[in-house]
């Protein structure tokens, strides 16, 4: 089931992670306080704006099998297929499909979700604060979700330095982090959740437009975690092109490790 919220300016303010968006800027906290202000300038005439961020989330069935999560909705105009993963190279040979069970038990809810500000911005201040506006909404959307949408953690009370350092059961791996690190992942998961209509188009190197959005898998498993995946060998390379339905040359400039 698919769930689309929209979040205010004023909603986001608590989730704005500071420290991302003055370590863009390559300063310290403690002498950023002019850098602040204009921020507060700019968020606030925002608000007066009535702008805001989309989310959107699809929870559905999953299965692993082996390094493939394995999603097979049964209600209609459910997502049905195969997102391929790749496997930690070192121990303890981690991979995100391990966090589902496996193909015959009883599957479990993943979800899949986008976050995006659908307004344009100028210069490198209202960029910076538009990707952290994004980050936010995932923030607060992957809040919403563990609550209410999914469920798992009604009575979960987080604040948000909490909810930063990653307190609460389960994990967001965002395309593009270590543990997730194919790129034409994103491609998957714009079919899934349909980014045309949240008004997100794709480049052909897989980019995000607007710029400021982000997507990616969302675990409750109590033992899912963050970890990289390493250098990975040319088998390891040219199984994964072949599960992923794409020659290697073609998959091989999308992944964001050695090989």
């Amino acid at each position: 089931m698919t769930h689309n919220l929209q979040f205010t300016i004023q909603q986001l303010l608590p989730y704005i992670n500071w420290v991302y968006f003055y370590h863009t800027w390559g300063i310290k906290e403690e002498s950023a306080s002019e850098l602040r202000n204009e921020a507060g300038t700019v968020l606030r005439q925002w608000a007066d704006e009535g702008r805001h961020a989309n989310f959107r989330v699809s929870l559905m069935p999953a299965n692993s099998n082996g390094e493939d999560i394995v999603i097979t909705s049964s209600y209609e105009g459910g997502w049905n297929g195969i997102i391929p993963l790749l496997r930690q190279q070192h121990p303890p040979y981690l991979c995100l499909s391990d966090f589902l069970p496996p193909a015959g038990m009883e599957p479990q809810t993943i979800g899949i979700f986008a976050s995006s500000v659908p307004f344009a911005v100028q210069g490198l201040l209202e960029q910076t604060l538009a990707d952290r506006l994004a980050e936010a909404a995932a923030e607060l959307g992957h809040q919403h979700t563990r609550r209410k949408l999914w469920g798992y953690a009604p009575d979960e009370d987080l604040t948000p330095q909490e909810l930063f350092a990653e307190r609460y059961q389960g994990k967001r791996p965002a395309v593009g982090y270590p543990s997730l690190p194919d790129q034409s992942l994103i491609f998957v998961l714009a079919d899934i959740l349909d980014f045309k209509d949240m008004g997100i188009t794709l480049t052909e190197t897989g980019a995000m437009i607007p710029h400021a959005s982000t997507a990616g898998l969302m675990l409750s498993h109590p033992k899912a975690q963050h970890f990289s995946i390493g250098t990975i060998g040319q088998d390891q390379l040219q199984q994964y092109a072949q599960r992923r339905g794409v020659p290697v040359g073609e998959i091989r400039p999308f992944i964001k490790v050695k090989y």
